[in-house]
């Protein structure tokens, strides 16, 4: 939006909470409330926004890093000088958004629309998201007969049924400057000031009162993760996934999910998750930051900060762990577990089998009970197997050791050496075979 600018408070400390990390840093669907209001500030079409900070600034740099300019707010959360504004926009005259960080549920459009009001109505100042509130440290508004606002009264303790939450406000730059210089020092007093000057104060009803939910406690954390929630799978199906229960599915705002993709109820998929096209998903499967190709499926498994190819299939009771690349065509089973493993295309571990610290290549197949030993009880070694390798049940792959390509291990081999390509490796002792020895020791059934 043209000559606008915002301000986001990021203030009020609230104890209700019961929690070491301050409220705006409490996560919804992978963003922290203070991220869902930036981005529908950002995404309202407001390019240059400021975070007045009040409590915490300390933890809030730590997160926020140097993405935006920030300034520590000392005072009350609705003092700001016209100083403030030089200091953090320049020299500067336009309308100044301001916008409480603690309403992830706000939506970009709403925004949108309170500014072109704003300017619409040539007011001064408007007051927006006026709702009920059961909090203290708000304002209230009080209208005379005819709707309009006859004044804005500070509350400072516990409110009755009509108090309104002031959580978003417009107003011009210059009347911030004049409202200083007559000695006003925060938004409460600057209004009132506007008012009984004869100024324009407008005020604009949302649609949804739910937009500006303040979350200052579990109860109301809870409640905006499941509006935001139930919003990203709304948008998610629109644009052509199915999700068979919406209600016991739970998705982050980070993950993208291609068309023609089933997601089955109980699946979780949080971060950064990457998903292909014409997937099954779940059920009862949780994906972390994690990339899906197209055509696969995971089901009944755990896949974190990995990736897996085109048409794999993982699956049920899977557990592909983090920095594991699990290519195309490839067959995860039931009970596998892959850690910091690159596993080539159309290679198999049908069941029972553990893959740690290994690269193993293309058409290799890893019988059940197999186990890649990677550590030694100081550090972690790797094992390398060949393409279209064959390694036998329950074999022992000792790391550091290499099977080389086309080998073959034979089952119950414990193997420490490398195995030399074309080659079959037989480690395990020569079966001895004691005639009678279950009637010599007395022990057949039916001496029992």
């Amino acid at each position: 939006m043209e000559n606008t600018r915002a301000i986001i408070f990021v203030s009020g400390k609230s104890s209700k909470m019961k929690s070491k990390r301050p409220r705006f840093l409490h996560k919804i669907c992978g963003k922290t409330v203070i991220g869902w209001v930036i981005d529908s500030v950002k995404e309202s079409g407001i390019n240059k926004l400021a975070l007045v900070l009040e409590n915490e600034s300390k933890q809030f740099m730590e997160h926020l890093g140097d993405k935006f300019v920030c300034m520590e707010q000392k005072g009350p959360s609705s003092a700001i000088a016209d100083a403030d504004i030089e200091n953090l926009f320049g020299n500067w005259d336009g309308t100044l958004l301001i916008v409480n960080g603690d309403i992830p549920l706000i939506k970009a459009e709403t925004l949108k629309r309170i500014v072109s009001c704003h300017k619409k109505e040539n007011c001064a100042a408007t007051i927006a998201a006026l709702t009920i509130s059961s909090g203290a440290g708000y304002e209230k508004v009080l209208k005379d007969d005819s709707g309009t606002i006859s004044e804005i009264v500070e509350q400072k303790g516990i409110f009755d049924d009509q108090s309104i939450n002031t959580s978003i406000i417009c107003i011009n730059r210059n009347v911030l400057k004049e409202s200083c210089n007559e000695g006003y020092n925060n938004l409460t007093g600057t209004i009132n000031g506007l008012i009984k000057r004869g100024k324009r104060v407008g005020t604009f009803a949302l649609d949804n009162s739910g937009e500006v939910l303040a979350v200052d406690d579990r109860v109301k954390l809870q409640a905006a993760y499941e509006t935001l929630r139930k919003r990203i799978i709304h948008k998610a199906m629109l644009s052509g996934v199915t999700v068979l229960n919406p209600s016991n599915t739970y998705i982050d705002a980070g993950v993208e999910i291609g068309m023609d993709t089933v997601i089955y109820p109980g699946t979780i998929l949080e971060g950064s998750t990457i998903i292909g096209e014409d997937c099954i998903i779940g059920p009862d499967s949780r994906i972390i930051s994690s990339k899906i190709g197209s055509n696969a499926e995971i089901n009944k498994s755990v896949v974190l900060n990995s990736s897996v190819g085109d048409n794999t299939k993982v699956g049920p009771f899977a557990y592909i762990r983090p920095e594991s690349d699990v290519g195309s065509d490839v067959k995860i089973g039931d009970f596998v577990e892959i850690k910091k493993s690159k596993i080539g295309n159309k290679t198999k571990i049908s069941h029972l089998s553990y893959v740690g610290d290994a690269e193993v290549g293309e058409n290799v197949n890893i019988g059940c009970g197999a186990v890649f030993v990677n550590y030694n009880g100081k550090v972690k070694n790797k094992t390398v197997v060949g393409d279209n390798s064959f390694i036998g049940c329950n074999v022992n792959l000792v790391a550091p050791v290499e099977v080389k390509a086309d080998a073959y291990v034979a089952a119950g081999s414990t193997i420490t050496e490398e195995v030399p390509e074309n080659a079959l490796a037989i480690a395990r002792q020569r079966q001895v075979v004691k005639e009678n020895w279950v009637i010599e020791k007395g022990i057949k059934s039916k001496d029992k």
